[in-house]
C-alpha cells in the first residue's frame, strides 16, 4: 500500500500520517522533514535564502523519487504546496494507490496555526487572509489530485486516522481484483 496525504498547512498531514502508518504497519515519510535533512536547513530558512522556486524544485525531485514503485510501501505526508506543479500532481496520482486530501477551512487552520512561526507562507500581517488566498488557489488542485478526501475541521487526531483508514479500506475493496482464470 502506498498512500499520500495532501492538504493545506496545518490540516494534520504529519500527525495523521504518522499514526495512520503505525495503524497500517507501514513506513512513514514526512516530505518536509526529509527536505530539511537534504537541504541542511529549515524550510523557512531555505525559503528566505534561496526563494520558493528553488525549494519547489527540490520538492519536485524528492517526490519524483518517492513516487517510484521501488520506493516501496509507505504513508507519505506531503508539503502543503506540493500540488502547485502539474508534474507533482501527476506523480502523486500515478505513484500512489491512494491520495487523501485532508480538508479544513482557513478559519479552522488559523485556530491550529496562530502561534506557529515555522511556516514561511504564513509570516504575514493577516494570516487568515493569506490562508484564504492559499485555499482558493490550492483547493481545486487538491481535489484534482486526490482519490478521496477526509473532512478535517476539528475532529480528534484518532478520528481523522480512523476516517482515513476507512477511506483506504473502501478504496482497496473497490479495486478490481485479478482476472479469474480462463476456463476451457
Amino acid at each position: 500500500m502506498r498512500c499520500a496525504l495532501i492538504g493545506m498547512p496545518g490540516s494534520g498531514k504529519t500527525t495523521v500520517g504518522r499514526q495512520l502508518a503505525r495503524r497500517l504497519n507501514l513506513p512513514f515519510i514526512d516530505m518536509d522533514q526529509r527536505l530539511e535533512e537534504l537541504l541542511g536547513s529549515s524550510i523557512r530558512s531555505y525559503f528566505e535564502q534561496c526563494g520558493e522556486d528553488s525549494f519547489r524544485a527540490h520538492e519536485q525531485a524528492l517526490l519524483a523519487q518517492l513516487a517510484q514503485p521501488e520506493a516501496g510501501p509507505m504513508v507519505l505526508s506531503t508539503g502543503g504546496g506540493v500540488v502547485l506543479r502539474p508534474v507533482n500532481r501527476a506523480a502523486l496520482r500515478a505513484g500512489f494507490d491512494q491520495v487523501l486530501y485532508l480538508r479544513a477551512t482557513p478559519e479552522d487552520l488559523l485556530r491550529r496555526l496562530r502561534h506557529d512561526k515555522t511556516r514561511p507562507l504564513l509570516q504575514v500581517a493577516d494570516p487568515l487572509e493569506r490562508l484564504r488566498e492559499l485555499y482558493r488557489q490550492r483547493d481545486p488542485l487538491y481535489r484534482e489530485t486526490a482519490h478521496s478526501s477526509v473532512e478535517a475541521p476539528r475532529p480528534s487526531v484518532q478520528g481523522l486516522v480512523h476516517m482515513a483508514a476507512m477511506q483506504l479500506e473502501m478504496a482497496l475493496a473497490a479495486r478490481p481484483g485479478p482476472a479469474p482464470p480462463a476456463t476451457a
